[in-house]
């Protein structure tokens, strides 16, 4: 629990820390319309265009909830070297975010999804991608520039956004993970199925339950409490993190963490909400949690901050970063005595 005064002071240390995030980037293009009658050549309806939209997605969404958070994000992937490409880096200098960590590969495609959107519903989602694992140029080029990072100083915490995209391969993460655990930086890491078993001796591992279930071949089920402690008990031990947090949708979040050579655990409820979109919650999530942990935050009361900025999110269509004058507000009304 906090006081308002406690808050303050977190979202006032949030100002201008600097944190390197690794990843799948893409360019999340929107299409919207209204919807009014239902196509005379196949069963599906036709959207009327009223407005496109061409933002920034994946790691880059991360990057934006960073900012909006007040943080300078450094963010490090690999892009084509095509027309998209040269758009997201003009989206990214857009919104006062740094290009020096992002490299255009002749080798790849820019990740691109299309989402159609009408009467406020998602109605398709297409995807131009590439998923094929970085070439060994690519990944030497990639590490060069975020050991230049690193070594420029004042990162305060590393973030790795897979999104099994290919930019990540094991040789990049455990190099990543050995030298920030050698400078003591700590490593929080939202994880996919290629590389989940991958990510050894991080700080704070953040899966979902479909995340677990696929890395671990598990049907765990969010209502079983015991079957998720158990599988999230059995992945610390595997991966010898510090903390796991576990997202489990309406069942909220379960979390386990070490300390003082043993390990303690809790369960937070999700809070009610009106469901609009649940696209990029987990960025968000992993966002929040990640400041609130470079800023010494319990793990209970970091998990309770990111599960209520990831709710928040939930309910504007399409991936948007979190607000923070609203989840600060939110934090006020709800977790303050």
């Amino acid at each position: 629990m906090f006081t308002t005064e406690m808050v303050n002071r977190l979202f006032a240390s949030f100002d201008n820390t600097r944190v390197l995030v690794v990843g799948d980037v893409m360019l999340d293009t929107y299409v919207w319309g209204s919807v009014n009658r239902i196509s005379p050549e196949a069963p599906v309806p036709i959207v009327a265009v009223e407005k496109r939209e061409v933002r920034l997605g994946g790691a880059a969404n991360v990057a934006r909830n960073l900012k909006a958070l007040g943080a300078e994000p450094v963010l490090c992937s690999v892009v084509g070297a095509d027309a998209r490409g040269e758009e997201f880096s003009q989206l990214l200098q857009s919104e006062n975010m740094s290009t020096e960590g992002i490299l255009q590969s002749s080798h790849r495609k820019t990740t691109t999804k299309f989402r159609i959107i009408g009467n406020n519903t998602q109605l398709l989602r297409v995807d131009d991608e590439t998923t094929e694992a970085l070439s060994a140029s690519d990944t030497r080029d990639l590490l060069q520039r975020i050991d230049k990072i690193i070594a420029n100083g004042n990162i305060k915490i590393i973030i790795i956004q897979d999104y099994d995209k290919g930019v990540l391969n094991k040789d990049i993460i455990e190099h990543v993970v050995q030298l920030a655990n050698s400078k003591k930086i700590p490593v929080a890491v939202d994880p996919k199925k290629q590389n989940f078993l991958s990510y050894k001796r991080v700080t704070l591992f953040k899966p979902n339950l479909k995340e677990i279930n696929d890395g671990l071949n598990l049907a765990v089920s969010g209502e079983n409490k015991k079957a998720v402690e158990d599988a999230v008990s059995k992945l610390q031990e595997s991966l010898e993190a510090d903390i796991i947090m576990n997202t489990l949708s309406e069942h909220g979040v379960f979390i386990r963490w070490k300390e003082n050579e043993s390990y303690k655990t809790s369960h937070l409820k999700a809070h009610v909400r009106n469901i609009a979109d649940v696209s990029g919650a987990g960025d968000t999530v992993i966002s929040v949690a990640a400041l609130c942990l470079a800023e010494g935050l319990s793990p209970e009361d970091m998990t309770a901050v990111a599960n209520l900025a990831g709710g928040l999110v939930c309910e504007e269509v399409g991936v948007v970063p979190i607000n923070k004058n609203r989840l600060h507000d939110e934090i006020v009304n709800t977790l303050t005595y």
